[in-house]
């Protein structure tokens, strides 16, 4: 009598597709979540179809998140290469005949119009983490050199459209796969206290830097000019000023409670602007208060914190690298976003993640979440280290 064989259920099919997730990350993915639909649902609140969108953005972000996670780090490496050369190429397509907007080159149309500049977010981390780890075990100053020389280009290609704001977020990413790499505090920690120095200087004398007539070297003028607003938002408070200003007033009219879902009056009586994007920080925390933002910044250190924890843990350098270059990407994006909108950091064009309104950078999160997750799962299910050739 022959054998018969039941057939999986839907379940059973299913749930392999699951198994080894990073239980920790997940939930506190859906903290922040939480937190962005929330926001947007009262900053949104008379933008049409701005809440729906973020749900809908979402979305397509955990899908991808899951598709990504499927894939073993060792194949998500092998892309690195060739992710890293598209995005180049297309940067110097955006140089050479790039669409301008509002006086900034940073698109080109290749039968859709697209911002390679976003590319570079996980393909620089990325290309960094392939090269360290097919040079992994003979590590020489030569190899920093040519990581440096690596992330130059992109960098200085960014900055040249301009948008300084994701070449500040390019840089970071890279910078924070070098230093894991294994670089010497040595050379850290001359630049730092450089630049420390630099500002110092800065903040000292503001008022000769920034008078009228003075120009600086290598920024350009709108960039200055961020720079001095954020020395005294009131040298202009009904024009460049005006964004950090009405931003700290909804911060510091939250108080401790904050006034309460969709009571925000700076909110809603539009006094903050870009109060779905760049700006959602001040109208989250005029409704939402200190407490609110407690929430926030404590949802922030835990993903970093379980970022860094998945880091530790993976076997293969590629997985080290490209963890805590993802944790970092985190970490910059909240920090320079909630700097800006608080008057402590120069306003870049920075989103909050999870809360920010934006499909593009909404997909680049789920991208390096996705990353982050596989990492995760080759660990807890003791994939070989071996990496693939590229």
């Amino acid at each position: 009598m022959g054998t018969t064989f039941e057939k999986p259920s839907l379940a059973q099919r299913i749930l392999p597709l699951f198994r080894g997730f990073d239980g920790w990350l997940i939930a506190i993915v859906l903290w922040l979540a939480a937190a962005g639909l929330l926001a947007m649902y009262s900053a949104g609140f008379d933008h049409g179809t701005r809440f729906v969108d973020h749900g809908r953005n979402m979305l397509i972000a955990a899908g991808l998140l899951f598709l990504v996670a499927q894939v073993p780090p060792q194949r998500i490496m092998a892309l690195a290469l060739p992710l890293y050369a598209a995005g180049v190429v297309l940067l110097v397509a955006v140089a050479l005949f790039g669409i301008t907007k509002k006086g900034a080159q940073r698109w080109v149309n290749v039968g859709v119009v697209i911002q390679p500049s976003e590319i570079l977010k996980i393909a620089m981390p990325l290309m960094l983490a392939w090269w360290f780890q097919r040079r992994e075990g003979q590590l020489r100053p030569l190899d920093f050199a040519a990581a440096g020389l690596l992330l130059a280009v992109p960098v200085g290609l960014i900055m040249k459209q301009p948008d300084l704001g994701t070449a500040l977020l390019v840089l970071a990413a890279g910078l924070s796969v070098i230093f894991f790499a294994g670089l010497s505090w040595r050379l850290v920690l001359p630049p730092v206290l450089l630049g420390l120095a630099g500002i110092a200087v800065l903040v000292a004398m503001g008022d000769a830097w920034c008078a009228d007539g003075v120009r600086w070297p290598i920024l350009h003028d709108y960039q200055q000019q961020r720079i001095c607003t954020l020395l005294d938002p009131t040298r202009d408070p009904l024009g460049k000023g005006f964004h950090i200003i009405q931003g700290m007033i909804a911060i510091g009219s939250g108080g401790v409670f904050g006034k309460g879902f969709m009571a925000g009056t700076q909110t809603h009586l539009e006094f903050i602007p870009e109060r779905t994007t760049d700006f959602i920080f001040a109208a989250y925390s005029e409704e939402f208060g200190l407490l609110g933002n407690l929430y926030l910044i404590v949802g922030f250190l835990l993903l970093v914190w379980r970022g860094l924890a998945i880091a530790m843990r993976s076997s293969l350098l590629f997985g080290r690298l490209m963890a805590g270059a993802v944790s970092m990407i985190f970490f910059t994006y909240a920090f320079v976003n909630m700097g800006m909108v608080s008057g402590m950091l120069p306003v870049v064009g920075v989103p909050l993640p999870f809360i920010s309104y934006g499909g593009t950078a909404m997909v680049t999160l789920g991208l390096a979440l996705g990353i982050l997750m596989s990492i995760a799962r080759a660990q807890r299910q003791g994939m070989p280290g071996k990496p693939v050739a590229a």
